[in-house]
C-alpha cells in the first residue's frame, strides 16, 4: 500500500521525536525562549553610545525598539501556520538563522539604516522563536510532567529580559555597543547547532492554506495597537491614538473573519475556554509587571542614585539568579498540587515587595533594593510557568498551536504595555524619584488585579484541575473530575479520513465532531467507518469481513481516497448521547447503560468541554477503594 504524504511526513516526525529524550529537546526549547526574550531589550542598554556613534537623535534611535516590537509580533500569528506546514528542524534552524544574520548585518552597520535593517531580520526570528519552543514542549512533554517542562520554559523567559540588562551592562563597560550583537550572534550560532544536532520533526503537519487577507489584517492590527502603545508618551499623541483606533478596527474585522474560515489563520476557539483565557490575561498582567521594573529598576539606579551599569547589574542580579532555581521547582509544585496556590503567592509577594520599594529608594541602599527586588522576580517566576501550563492543558491538541500563538500575541503586548507605560509615568515626573514611586505603585495596582483574578481560579480548581484531588468518596465526586479536558475531536468541516488519523495516531475509537462556535454536532466512531471498508453494498457488520482488504492495497487505497472526500457529517452519528458538566455522576451511569456506547461527551451551555469514557469512569472507581486507600 502507498504511504500519502501526511503518512509520510508522520512517521518522520515520530523517529525523530524519539531519538532523543524529552528533557533534551525541551533543552532546545527552553535555550530558544531564553534567546528570544534576552533579545527584546539586550540592544535598549546600548542606545546611548549608539545615538552618540551614529549621530542620532532619541526619537531615531527608539525606532530600534519599536520596529523591533512590531516585526516580532507579525510574525506571532505567522508562527502557527508555519509550525502545522513545515518540518520542526527546519522551521527552527531557518528561525535561528535570522537571529545570526540579522546579529551579523546590526554589528557591521556603518549608519543607523543599516542597524535598523539587522535589528527587524532578528525581530522575524524572535516573534517565531516563542511560538515553536512551546509547541515543541507540549509536543513532547508527558501530560504528569507539564507543569516542570514549562516551569523551565518560564524560568527561560523570565531570565531572557531580565539578564539581558546585565550582561549588556558589563559588556559595555569594556567594549562599544557592536560587541553587543556579535555576542549575541555567538549565542544563536550555538543555538543552531544544537538545534541541528538534537531536534527532530516532532509536529504533525497539517499543510492548511494561509489567509492572505487574515495575515494583512492581524499585521496591521498589531502594528496599530502596538506603535499606539508605544508612542502615547511622545510628543504625537494625536498619531499615537489613531494609530491604536485603527489597530483595533482591523483586529475587530480579523476576528470577524476568522469565524467564517474554515482553515482560520488563527483559530479563536481556545479562547471560549475559560481556563486558557483567564490564563493569557494572568500571564499577561505578570508580564507587564516584569517588563516594566526590568526597564525602570536600572533607569532608576543609574539615574537617581548614579550607579555605575556595573554596579546596576549587580544589584539585580540575584534575584534574577534565584528565579531561575525557582521556576522549576513551581513546576514541580504545579505537576503535584495544581496553580490554586502559586497564582495567589506569586502576585501576594508582588504586591508587598512593589510598595516597599516604593516607598524605601530614598535610602540610596543597593543592597537594601536588591534584596527587595528577589521577591518581585520570584514572585513572577511562581506564576507564569504555571499559568502557561494551566491554560495550555485545557486545550485540544488541535488548538494546541493556535492557543500558543494567541498567548504569544499577549506576550508581544504586554511587553510593549509594560515598557512603554511604566517608561512613560516614569519619564512625566520632574523627579526621577517620584516617578520611581508612581512606576512601582502602577506596578502594585497590576499585582493587585492578578491577585483578585488567581484567587478566582483557585475557587475553580476543584473544577478546572481534575485529577490532582487526592481520593474521596464517590459521592462527591462530579463528572468534572473523572473527564478528560483534552479529549481530542474533529471539525465539522473534516473528512472521514481526517477523523480516521485522529483516531489511529490517538488511539481512540470515537470522536466528537465539534462546529467552529464549539457545540458538538455528532460523534463518529471507528465502527462507522469500518461498515463502510466491507463496500457499500455489503450488509455484513462481521469486523472479520474486512481481512481481504490486508491483502489488497489497491482496493483499501481506493478506499481511503474516498474516505477523503467524505465530509465527517455523512458518517456521524448526529442524535448523540452527552452529559452536561453539571450533571451529577449518576447521569454518567446511566448514558453507559447501552452497552455500545463507550464514550460521551461532555458539554456546557451546549458546548463540548471534554469526554468521558467508560475506562475513565472505572479508573475513578478503583481509585477511591477504601480498599486501595489503605
Amino acid at each position: 500500500m502507498k504511504k500519502t504524504d501526511h503518512q509520510t511526513e508522520r512517521g518522520t516526525a515520530m523517529f525523530s521525536a524519539s531519538e532523543h529524550k524529552p528533557e533534551i529537546i525541551v533543552f532546545v526549547a527552553a535555550f530558544s525562549a531564553f534567546l528570544a526574550t534576552f533579545n527584546e531589550t539586550f540592544l535598549n542598554v546600548a542606545f546611548s553610545p549608539i545615538m552618540a556613534d551614529l549621530e542620532v537623535g532619541v526619537s531615531t534611535v527608539q525606532w530600534l525598539a519599536t520596529a523591533y516590537m512590531l516585526g516580532a509580533a507579525i510574525m506571532v500569528p505567522v508562527s502557527a501556520f508555519l509550525y502545522r506546514s513545515v518540518p520542526t528542524k527546519r522551521l527552527y534552524l531557518i528561525t535561528v538563522s535570522l537571529l545570526v544574520v540579522g546579529s551579523v548585518i546590526g554589528a557591521l552597520a556603518m549608519n543607523f539604516p543599516m542597524l535598523l535593517v539587522g535589528r527587524i531580520v532578528q525581530a522575524l526570528g524572535t516573534g517565531m522563536l516563542i511560538p515553536i519552543g512551546m509547541n515543541i514542549t507540549l509536543e513532547v512533554a508527558p501530560r504528569p510532567k507539564l507543569g516542570t517542562y514549562m516551569g523551565i520554559m518560564g524560568a527561560m523567559t523570565t531570565l531572557g529580559p531580565s539578564l539581558s540588562v546585565i550582561v549588556a551592562g558589563v559588556l559595555l563597560a569594556f567594549f562599544n555597543w557592536q560587541m553587543l550583537l556579535w555576542v549575541f550572534a555567538a549565542l544563536s550560532g550555538i543555538c543552531f547547532i544544537c538545534g541541528a544536532c538534537l531536534l527532530g520533526n516532532v509536529a504533525d503537519l497539517k499543510h492548511p492554506k494561509l489567509d492572505v487577507t487574515s495575515t494583512t489584517l492581524i499585521s496591521i492590527a498589531l502594528i496599530g495597537i502596538l506603535y499606539g502603545v508605544s508612542t502615547i508618551f511622545s510628543d504625537n499623541i494625536s498619531i499615537a491614538l489613531l494609530a491604536f483606533v485603527v489597530g483595533i478596527l482591523f483586529l475587530i474585522a480579523f476576528i470577524a473573519r476568522q469565524k467564517n474560515l474554515s482553515e482560520p489563520l488563527i483559530d479563536l476557539r481556545p479562547l471560549s475556554v475559560k481556563p486558557f483565557a483567564v490564563g493569557v490575561i494572568i500571564n499577561m498582567i505578570s508580564l507587564v509587571v516584569i517588563f516594566a521594573l526590568n526597564i525602570v529598576m536600572p533607569l532608576f539606579l543609574q539615574s537617581a542614585l548614579e550607579a555605575s551599569a556595573l554596579d546596576a547589574s549587580l544589584t539585580l542580579f540575584p534575584a534574577i539568579l534565584l528565579s531561575c532555581v525557582v521556576s522549576p521547582i513551581a513546576g514541580r509544585v504545579y505537576d503535584r498540587d495544581g496553580a490554586k496556590t502559586l497564582l495567589p503567592l506569586g502576585f501576594a509577594l508582588i504586591c508587598i515587595c512593589t510598595v516597599a520599594l516604593a516607598f524605601v529608594h530614598d535610602t540610596g541602599s543597593l543592597v537594601l533594593l536588591a534584596i527587595l527586588y528577589i521577591p518581585v522576580i520570584c514572585g513572577s517566576a511562581l506564576i507564569i510557568g504555571p499559568v502557561q501550563s494551566l491554560a495550555l492543558s485545557h486545550l485540544t491538541p488541535e488548538l494546541n498551536p493556535h492557543g500558543i500563538t494567541v498567548m504569544s500575541t499577549g506576550f508581544q503586548i504586554a511587553g510593549c504595555l509594560g515598557s512603554s507605560l511604566f517608561s512613560g509615568v516614569y519619564s512625566l515626573s520632574a523627579a526621577a524619584s517620584n516617578g520611581f514611586t508612581t512606576s512601582c505603585l502602577l506596578g502594585t495596582l497590576f499585582a493587585l488585579a492578578g491577585f483578585f483574578l488567581s484567587m478566582y481560579v483557585r475557587r475553580l480548581s476543584k473544577r478546572w484541575e481534575t485529577g490532582r484531588a487526592p481520593a474521596r468518596s464517590l459521592m462527591t465526586v462530579g463528572i468534572a473530575s473523572v473527564m478528560k479536558y483534552d479529549a481530542y475531536c474533529v471539525p465539522v468541516h473534516a473528512t472521514v479520513l481526517d477523523a480516521l488519523r485522529c483516531m489511529t495516531d490517538n488511539k481512540t475509537s470515537g470522536l466528537p465532531v465539534v462546529a467552529a462556535d464549539g457545540y458538538i454536532a455528532g460523534f463518529i466512531s471507528n465502527g462507522d467507518i469500518v461498515r463502510f471498508m466491507f463496500g457499500k453494498d455489503s450488509e455484513n457488520s462481521d469486523f472479520a469481513s474486512i481481512y481481504p482488504l490486508w491483502h489488497n492495497s489497491k482496493v483499501l487505497d481506493e478506499r481511503l481516497s474516498e474516505l477523503n472526500r467524505i465530509n465527517v457529517m455523512e458518517f456521524a452519528t448526529r442524535k448523540i448521547v452527552a452529559v452536561e458538566l453539571s450533571d451529577d455522576i449518576e447521569a454518567l451511569f446511566n448514558a453507559f447503560s447501552d452497552r455500545r456506547i463507550k464514550k460521551v461527551p461532555v458539554h456546557e451551555a451546549g458546548k463540548m468541554v471534554g469526554t468521558v469514557s467508560r475506562s475513565d469512569l472505572m479508573r475513578q472507581l478503583i481509585t477511591n477503594s477504601p480498599l486501595l486507600e489503605q
